[in-house]
C-alpha cells in the first residue's frame, strides 16, 4: 500500500499519516490501479502546484477540480482530440468524483476560442425556471421570502439542467473524437468505484443531516446513516447507466425519454415538491450567445454575458482599475487593494440593478462597459479613503432603466475547467449545481441543481420590479466567468473559478496578478485573496487588514475557498490548479 499511499499525499493533498490510513483500508486491486494512477505525471503536476510553480507543456493542457477528471481529459488530448472532447470526458468524471460542485443535473456556460477562426463563441447552458414558475414561488405564506435553505432543499428549487445538452453542442461543433469514447473512464469509475477524496467526504460530512432527506442521496452518500469517509470506495451504478445511455443515444433522452421522466418523478415527489413537468424539459435549448468583451491595457477580457454577470462586473472592476497604475502600485502597497475594493463594489452595484437574462430583461452591456462612462465611475476612486456609501451608476441606454437593487444569495460550489488543446483550441468552461449537492435530490445517479434559489427572492422591492425576479421559462443570473483574454487576437490567458458571486473578483483579481503584476499562472490563482463586493473586505491573510481597516473597510479574516484553473500561452503552455483545491494541471 506505500505506492497508493504516496500517490494520496502527492495527488489529493492528505497528510502521509491520513494517507497510510485511508491506502490501508482501499481494497487492494483498487489500490495497486490507484496508486499506479497517481504516482504518474499526476504525481508530477502535485509536486509543481506543492512548490507553487506552473505546470509546463508544448501541445496541450487541461486544468481541472480533480486528478482522476483530469486523467480522463488527458487522455482525450493525448490521442488527438479537440479541448471540446476532453471536456466531455472531464465533465462526467467530475459529476461523479466531485458531485457536490457540478454535474448532469446542472448547467455550464462555455467560453470557446476557435484556433481556425480566430473567434470567441460563448454557449450558455444555463438553468431555465419551469414554465409553471411564477415571481411569488420562493415567498412563503406570510409574503416574506423563504429562508435561503427552505427554498433549496427539495423540488422547488430545481430548474431544467443543461450541462448534457451543453456537452452534446459542443461535441457536435467542435469535437473531433467517438462521442461514446468520451464517457469510458466515467463509466469504468462508476460502475467499478474509486476512493472517496478527502473534499468530497468532508463535504458529505458538513451536509450529511440534509442529504438524508432523499432517499437516493442518503442511498448513496449517508449509507446505512453513516457519511462517506476518506477512502471509502464508491460506486454508483445508476450514474454508469446513466452515461451509457448518453453515450449510445446522446442527450436525447435526458430530455424527453426516461431520464427526463426519472428527473420530473423525483422533483415532483421531494420533499418540497416542484414545478418541472416534461415540457420543461422537452423544450430546453443551449443558446449561443455573443461573447462580452472588455478592453484592459490593449487586451481583449472576453467572457459570458447575461444572463450570467461574470464577464460584465470583471469587465468593469478592470475597466475602473485602468486610469490607475496598477503595475507601479504592486500587490504589497495597501492602496492597491483599497482600489481593487472598491472598484469591486462598484462592479457589484451596477451588477446588482442591471443585470438579468437578457431575454427577458434589457441590459445596457455596452453602457456598462463604455469607456467614459467608467472613466467618470473611477473618479470615485481618486480618494485616500474607503468610498463610505455605493450606489448602481447610469450607464447609456436606450430602454427605461427603472430597476429595484437585488440581493444576493449564491452560494460557492462551483467547478471549473480550463483546456487547451494540440490544434490550437482554448476552452473556459463553469459548470455547477449551485450550493454544495444542489437541492439534495437525486435522479437517475446524478444530484439536480437548486438553480432558482439564484433569482432574486422578491419579484419587487419598494413597488419598483427586481430585473432577476423569477419569471417561466428565464435563466437565473449567474456569477460565473469563464474567462479568454486576447492580445492582438490570439490568447495569452484562459482562467475560472467557482466560488459563488466572489468568483468575480477570484478572477478580476487574478487576472490582474497575471497581466499587471507579471505572476505566472500557478502564482497568480495562488495569490491570496481579498475580496469586497458588498463593503465588507474578505480576507485569507492578515496582511492588509489593519491597513484596509485604517481606511474605513469592516474587514472579515476568513478561508476563501476558490478554485481558480488557468492557462496562459506563451513560448509553452503553462497550466496552474487553484491550491485550495484537488485540482491538477496536466499536459504534454
Amino acid at each position: 500500500m506505500r505506492t497508493l499511499a504516496l500517490a494520496l499525499t502527492l495527488a489529493l493533498g492528505m497528510t502521509p499519516a491520513l494517507a497510510q490510513e485511508t491506502a490501508d483500508s482501499v481494497a487492494p486491486e483498487t489500490a495497486t490501479a490507484l496508486g499506479s494512477t497517481l504516482a504518474g505525471p499526476l504525481a508530477a503536476s502535485q509536486a509543481a502546484k506543492d512548490a507553487g510553480q506552473p505546470v509546463a507543456a508544448d501541445d496541450w493542457m487541461v486544468v481541472a477540480a480533480h486528478p482522476l477528471a483530469v486523467e480522463a481529459g488527458g487522455r482525450v488530448l493525448a490521442e488527438g482530440g479537440t479541448a471540446a472532447d476532453a471536456m466531455v470526458a472531464v465533465q462526467a468524471v467530475l459529476g461523479l468524483v466531485e458531485p457536490q460542485s457540478s454535474g448532469l443535473g446542472g448547467g455550464a456556460f462555455l467560453v470557446w476560442y476557435d484556433a481556425k477562426s480566430g473567434e470567441v463563441t460563448t454557449l450558455d447552458g444555463r438553468e431555465t425556471a419551469p414554465l409553471a414558475a411564477t415571481p411569488q414561488m420562493l415567498l412563503g405564506e406570510d409574503g416574506q421570502p423563504l429562508g435561503f435553505f427552505d427554498a433549496v432543499i427539495g423540488g422547488l428549487s430545481v430548474g431544467v439542467p443543461g450541462t448534457p445538452m451543453l456537452m452534446q453542442e459542443a461535441h457536435r461543433s467542435w469535437g473531433r473524437a467517438n462521442w461514446p469514447g468520451l464517457f469510458a473512464e466515467a463509466i469504468t469509475l462508476a460502475e467499478e468505484g474509486f476512493p472517496v477524496s478527502p473534499r468530497m467526504a468532508a463535504s458529505v460530512q458538513r451536509d450529511a443531516e440534509r442529504l438524508s432527506i432523499d432517499p437516493q442521496a442518503a442511498q448513496q452518500f449517508v449509507p446505512g446513516g453513516a457519511p462517506l469517509q476518506a477512502g471509502d470506495h464508491y460506486e454508483n451504478p445508476a450514474y454508469g447507466a446513466t452515461l451509457r445511455t448518453l453515450a449510445a443515444e446522446g442527450a436525447a433522452p435526458f430530455y424527453t425519454g426516461d431520464i427526463a421522466r426519472q428527473i420530473v418523478d423525483a422533483v415532483e415527489n421531494a420533499a418540497r415538491p416542484g414545478l418541472l413537468a416534461p415540457i420543461d424539459l422537452a423544450l430546453y435549448r443551449v443558446k449561443e450567445r455573443p461573447a462580452v468583451c472588455a478592453d484592459y491595457r490593449g487586451y481583449d477580457v472576453c467572457g459570458m454575458g447575461p444572463p450570467s454577470s461574470g464577464a460584465l462586473a470583471v469587465g468593469q472592476i478592470l475597466g475602473l482599475l485602468s486610469p490607475f497604475d496598477m503595475t507601479g502600485l504592486g500587490p504589497d502597497d495597501p492602496h492597491t487593494w483599497r482600489l481593487i475594493g472598491d472598484a469591486t463594489r462598484l462592479a457589484f452595484a451596477d451588477r446588482g440593478r442591471y443585470v438579468a437574462d437578457s431575454d427577458y430583461v434589457p441590459v445596457p452591456v455596452e453602457g456598462m462597459l463604455e469607456r467614459s462612462y467608467l472613466n467618470n465611475r473611477s473618479e470615485l476612486l481618486r480618494r485616500d479613503t474607503a468610498l463610505p456609501k455605493v450606489t448602481p451608476g447610469t450607464p447609456e441606454f436606450d430602454h427605461a432603466l427603472n430597476w429595484a437593487d437585488d440581493a444576493d444569495f449564491a452560494r460557492p460550489a462551483t467547478s471549473h475547467i480550463t483546456i487547451a488543446d494540440a490544434h490550437g483550441n482554448v476552452l473556459s468552461m463553469t459548470t455547477t449545481i449551485e450550493n454544495a449537492f444542489g437541492s439534495r435530490v437525486m435522479a437517475a445517479g446524478f444530484l439536480l441543481n437548486n438553480e432558482l434559489t439564484d433569482f432574486s427572492f422578491r419579484s419587487h422591492r419598494d413597488g419598483v420590479p427586481v430585473a432577476n425576479r423569477v419569471e417561466p421559462g428565464k435563466r437565473p443570473r449567474s456569477s460565473m466567468a469563464p474567462t479568454i483574454v486576447l492580445d492582438n487576437g490570439a490568447p495569452v490567458l484562459a482562467i475560472g473559478s467557482p466560488g459563488g458571486s466572489r468568483i468575480i473578483p477570484y478572477v478580476a483579481n487574478a487576472i490582474i496578478a497575471h497581466l499587471d503584476w507579471g505572476m505566472d499562472v500557478q502564482q497568480a490563482v495562488s495569490l491570496p485573496h481579498r475580496v469586497n463586493r458588498f463593503g465588507t473586505y474578505d480576507m485569507e491573510d492578515e496582511a492588509m487588514a489593519a491597513e484596509m481597516q485604517a481606511f474605513g473597510f469592516e474587514v472579515k479574516t476568513r478561508s476563501l475557498n476558490s478554485g481558480l484553473h488557468a492557462i496562459s500561452f506563451g513560448d509553452r503552455l503553462q497550466g496552474g490548479a487553484d491550491p485550495r483545491r484537488e485540482g491538477l494541471a496536466l499536459g504534454e
